[in-house]
């Protein structure tokens, strides 16, 4: 144990432990007074430890423990004793305890009762609710996939960063943005950290990621949509075309979801889901080749719309079915379609198609992205087009002038990648203090 650790967790009492005495902490979970015996579950980081108090061993002792409120915050000294009948096999006789913080009654949400609540019931007491080991569950199981993510990009020779949050101009147009006041300018939070990742390509640090915070205004009041978002991140340079961006978006899929099943096993085991990573390559289907799919099984859908949640799903359920893949390329979308195309790669033979792609997971975008377009002049004519004033974007387009390979890189949406993978029923379950268009607090 640490020398900085007080307490011992309830999943480090072993055998070892048997007869020696040790200190617990956690919240009381439960209290069962029998009369002559009770049973206290205290709960910590670990698991739960049941605290056996006799009657006859210590009267007063006894009277203190069971009047107790559930959810108060203890300590408990005692001896350590094997126990067939207690959860783990072990459970401690007290000698003593203190309360370091007792809770008042009622509870604003049941912990273990049987009885459920509701979403924003549950996020309006978030620290209550991550008192479940089913909810803590899932963000163990976020930081085993981030812990993956890393070691792949780490791996590969990519270096991580950190770009402003607080910018001057937006990556993707003005209609998604969140405008704060920056001293005595105006500013954003940035929707993404595109114009900061392409600028690194000119600069040697050739291959990049960053995990952070992303915002974006968009009045969506769905189970996928949030307006404060995690975002990997990833550019790399040198590249021939988008299926070397493709082969990088597939490593990071693959490798997070192998480590997960290792790493987070228990975890997996207590929210019942089985993860079975689906070896790359995975199957592309270009945006033409997904309308008519669509379309032949029956969905009113036409070339140059775009595919929507329902499309999203429908398609899933095709490629789930036709080739048995829960992970599947979009690829070759129309310019109109994509966000951010004034730096988007066309085709040369067709300017109204881009090299862009998606990567779905189960009907789920969870990556977007595509090679860019690193020649000046090129990419100044399509920012014309999208009517957009060059001169708020110096520092971007200077980068452009002075040598800047080719390269490409994608946003991938971390928080929709583990409610895919743990098939949550809301994005917000992923998150663990959410904000939408209508929840600022806690």
């Amino acid at each position: 144990m640490p020398s900085w650790q007080h307490v011992t967790y309830s999943d480090q009492i072993t055998s070892e432990s048997a007869g020696n005495p040790v200190t617990v902490g956690g919240w009381v979970q439960d209290i069962r007074n029998l009369g002559g015996i009770a049973f206290i579950q205290l709960r910590d980081r670990g698991g739960v430890v049941q605290i056996t108090v006799l009657k006859k061993s210590d009267p007063a002792l006894f009277k203190e423990m069971t009047s107790l409120t559930r959810e108060s915050v203890l300590t408990v000294k005692g001896t350590v004793k094997e126990s067939k009948e207690a959860k783990g096999g072990y459970e401690v006789l007290p000698e003593e305890f203190e309360v370091l913080n007792a809770a008042e009654s009622p509870l604003p949400l049941g912990v273990v009762d049987k009885v459920g609540a509701d979403l924003d019931t549950r996020l309006n007491n978030r620290f209550m609710d991550l008192r479940k080991e089913e909810v803590r569950a899932i963000f163990r199981v976020r930081a085993a996939t981030l812990d993956g993510i890393r070691r792949y990009l780490s791996g590969e020779g990519f270096v991580e960063v950190t770009t402003p949050k607080i910018v001057a101009a937006g990556a993707e147009g003005g209609a998604t943005l969140f405008p704060i006041k920056y001293f005595d300018k105006n500013a954003y939070l940035a929707q993404s950290p595109q114009l900061y990742k392409q600028n690194l390509m000119a600069s040697g640090l050739d291959r990049i990621f960053e995990i952070a915070p992303a915002y974006r205004a968009e009045a969506s009041d769905t189970v996928r949509h949030i307006a404060e978002f995690t975002s990997l991140d990833v550019e790399l340079a040198f590249i021939e075309s988008s299926e070397d961006v493709m082969a990088v978006a597939e490593g990071i899929v693959d490798s997070s979801l192998r480590h997960v099943t290792t790493a987070a096993r228990s975890e997996l085991e207590l929210l019942g889901v089985e993860i079975e990573a689906q070896k790359p390559p995975y199957p592309r289907v270009t945006y033409k080749e997904a309308i008519d799919l669509l379309k032949s099984d029956g969905m009113e859908i036409d070339h140059g719309d775009d595919l929507g949640t329902e499309g999203e799903k429908l398609l899933g359920d095709i490629m789930l079915d036709k080739h048995s893949a829960e992970l599947y390329f979009i690829t070759q979308f129309p310019t109109s379609l994509k966000r951010g195309t004034f730096y988007a790669m066309r085709d040369d033979d067709d300017p109204d198609v881009t090299g862009y792609f998606d990567l779905d997971y189960r009907g789920q975008e969870i990556v977007s992205g595509g090679q860019r377009e690193h020649r000046y002049e090129v990419l100044t004519e399509q920012m014309r087009e999208n009517g957009m004033d060059l001169g708020s974007f110096e520092f971007y387009l200077k980068a452009f002038r002075y040598g800047m390979p080719p390269h490409g890189g994608f946003g991938f949406g971390v928080e929709r990648y583990v409610q895919k993978m743990l098939n949550l029923p809301n994005i917000r379950e992923a998150v663990l203090y959410p904000r939408d268009r209508v929840r600022l607090i806690p």
